[in-house]
């Protein structure tokens, strides 16, 4: 769209990218910077935060080194716009402030302390769960007093948008979904394999993993006697040593992989039990746009402009997955018409074409505020 664009990004050690190996032809037209830091949880700090005023979940993504190198490129160009990718790099607004005029925008990818606050409720442990509690009481009140020092808002799903809201949010607050640029996602009906289930997420994500253990331990002993044909594979980086060791000759482990959209064509019915977590699921978004048959939890689809037994299914129980789950092996047609149907809505609602015109357009409004 004719945009100077730069892009400057941490780069935790927990889960580096090594610039050298990201191929994307958008690196060749955007100035680009990034610091290397160190954001590992440890008792010690998560003991001395305590006593603070500071959100942990937070402030172990501040780093002096980063922010230098920051103030550097703040100097160099003068910026129109400056937009916050998520509330981890929010701890550098000051250093923004102090060394631009830009107009602010922060770009929530979820609503952080509402995670948290999940997580807690399912916490059965009680001085973890109080734990939990306490980070998710100081993510809400940071987040609260961070929304009002920003020119815009800019949500990731209309529920999100209401929960900005009631944090007493007095900027404008619009809703940019996750986008899609829907021809990388090419689909080739001959490849899938049917009958298959699979998951695919990060698994360094809490939601995550508690969602598959919850489905290996509640769902998947009764759908496994279905049909002896039937395989489940999961996916993601960093998978916990346990998946690889549960004791299934039909559960598949495969850790991370090399090619999302060809390990997504390859199966038939993508499952996503989250019992935690907000904002909205990019692998749904994937899943709907290489046209799969989609049985997620009623958390795992917020956000997402689909309807239940239209492009997607909604299941919340252990009954319902199985119910769902059951109908899909039995009748071949119903999973292949969810999946084609919700391939539309992808190309309709998520296609980045009309996201980005619609994202420009608010920057133009800010500059000529």
């Amino acid at each position: 769209m004719g945009v100077d664009i730069t892009l400057f990004s941490i780069n935790p050690n927990q889960h580096a990218i090594d610039v050298d190996d990201i191929y994307d032809p958008v690196f060749d037209s955007i100035k680009f910077h990034h610091y290397s830091i160190d954001t590992e949880a440890n008792l010690i700090g998560a003991l001395f935060n305590i006593f603070s005023n500071e959100s942990y979940n937070v402030s172990r993504f501040y780093d002096e080194g980063a922010a230098r190198l920051l103030e550097d490129v703040l100097r160099e160009t003068e910026f129109d716009i400056i937009q916050f990718e998520s509330l981890f790099v929010v701890p550098y607004l000051d250093v923004v402030k102090a060394n631009s005029k830009a107009r602010l925008i922060y770009r929530a990818h979820n609503m952080l302390f509402d995670v948290w606050e999940r997580l807690s409720q399912s916490e059965k442990f009680r001085p973890k769960r109080h734990y939990l509690e306490f980070l998710a009481r100081r993510l809400k009140a940071y987040e609260s007093e961070q929304v009002n020092r920003f020119h815009r808002v800019f949500a990731i799903s209309e529920p999100d948008r209401h929960h900005i809201i009631k944090l007493g949010c007095q900027a404008g607050v619009d809703v940019f979904p996750v986008s899609l640029d829907i021809e990388d996602y090419k689909i080739d009906p001959k490849g899938s394999i049917f009958p298959t289930l699979f998951h695919l997420g990060s698994m360094d994500w809490i939601p995550n993993r508690e969602g598959i253990e919850w489905f290996l331990d509640e769902v998947w002993p009764d759908i496994e006697e279905l049909n002896s044909e039937l395989r489940f594979y999961i996916a993601g980086r960093n998978m916990p040593k346990k998946f690889f060791e549960y004791d299934s000759d039909n559960v598949l482990v495969e850790g991370e992989i090399f090619d999302a959209v060809e390990f997504m064509n390859s199966k038939a019915i993508m499952i996503v039990p989250l019992l935690s977590g907000s904002g909205m699921r990019v692998k749904i978004l994937e899943g709907m746009a290489m046209g799969k048959c989609i049985i997620a939890t009623t958390i795992a689809a917020e956000g997402i402009a689909c309807e239940h037994g239209k492009d997607i299914l909604l299941a919340d129980s252990p009954d319902e997955f199985y119910r769902y789950i059951l109908q899909c092996l039995t009748q071949p047609r119903k999973w292949k018409e969810i999946g084609l149907q919700a391939r539309k809505t992808a190309e309709r609602e998520y296609d980045i074409s009309g996201v980005s015109q619609r994202m420009f357009q608010v920057y133009l409004q800010l500059l000529n505020a």
